[in-house]
């Protein structure tokens, strides 16, 4: 379901140290991470860490070699609750070429009320990759939460990132009938939009069951590549590529990229399909190698 308006807020940072500290209120954490990537010599280091809890980053590491830094966000209090704000800042300065992901799935947990939120600000710029990755996002029911992440490209810059959702604890039978969920995601490049994806699921029955809300599935996912062009052979290269004969997921050519939608019951299927594409995406686009991130196997 698609909402028809979206005002950006964003919050922006202070100066701290570059070490953790705690802000819990009774409002709910204020967590903050600022990231920034640089090439070196052949290799890219993150030369700024700046962060509050319940938000931090592991120590950088070279799975693939020094050209690709990876690095894995914690999120320390183990779940997100309503009040929670969240903000995020990653920027890779020219050439440098970074993986993102995260060390588990992410938990919004019920509300009393107060909606919880995370903001991302990503800038990419000349001849850098981000490949932002986080593991799945379970929305328990009842839960009120809200994503904006905006991506900021240059020139010849290319950005790979994937959403993957889990709306209720459908393993206990739980459905998403209480709450909401927004989603709203933009890439720019020199002052033009390249995609913009507005998302709005209210919690109800109705929609938890509708045709133009989740149909019955609890777990909807986005995969999207922005900055060539791709081929049609590519696309349908893709499409090949998830298993399932039932038609819940899509392919989609974008001017400057590929886009992928799945909505279905498996966290397992969506995922395995995702890392089938980003590899394939890896070979034929980024011309390296499809490693996938250790954590992921946790």
């Amino acid at each position: 379901m698609i909402i028809l308006s979206w005002q950006k807020k964003y919050k922006p940072f202070v100066n701290q140290p570059n070490y953790s500290t705690t802000t819990r209120s009774v409002n709910g954490w204020h967590g903050e991470l600022d990231l920034v990537y640089a090439q070196r010599q052949g290799r890219t280091t993150l030369i700024h860490n700046q962060n509050i809890a319940p938000l931090k980053v592991q120590r950088p590491f070279y799975p693939e070699g020094q050209e690709i830094c990876h690095s894995v966000i914690l999120h320390t209090a183990g779940g997100v609750v309503g009040g929670d704000r969240l903000f995020c800042k990653v920027h890779l300065q020219p050439s440098a070429q970074a993986l993102i992901t995260t060390a588990a799935a992410s938990k919004i947990y019920r509300s009393n009320g107060a909606q919880a939120r995370q903001n991302i600000d990503i800038q990419v710029d000349a001849g850098a990759c981000l490949e932002w990755l986080p593991q799945e996002t379970i929305v328990f029911n009842g839960a009120i939460y809200r994503q904006d992440l905006r991506v900021e490209l240059s020139t010849a810059a290319n950005w790979i990132g994937w959403e993957i959702t889990r709306f209720g604890r459908s393993a206990r039978g739980e459905k998403f009938c209480i709450g909401e969920w927004r989603s709203h995601t933009e890439v720019w490049q020199q002052g033009v939009p390249l995609w913009i994806d507005r998302q709005w699921l209210p919690g109800s029955e109705e929609v938890f069951h509708s045709p133009h809300g989740l149909a019955g599935q609890p777990v909807t996912g986005s995969l999207v590549y922005i900055g060539q062009e791709v081929s049609q052979e590519l696309v349908q290269k893709a499409r090949t590529l998830f298993l399932s004969p039932t038609p819940s997921a899509g392919v989609t050519r974008l001017p400057c990229g590929l886009l992928c939608r799945y909505r279905g019951s498996g966290t397992t299927e969506v995922r395995n399909w995702f890392t089938a594409v980003w590899q394939l995406l890896r070979r034929s686009v980024l011309a390296r190698g499809g490693c996938v991130p250790r954590v992921w196997f946790v």
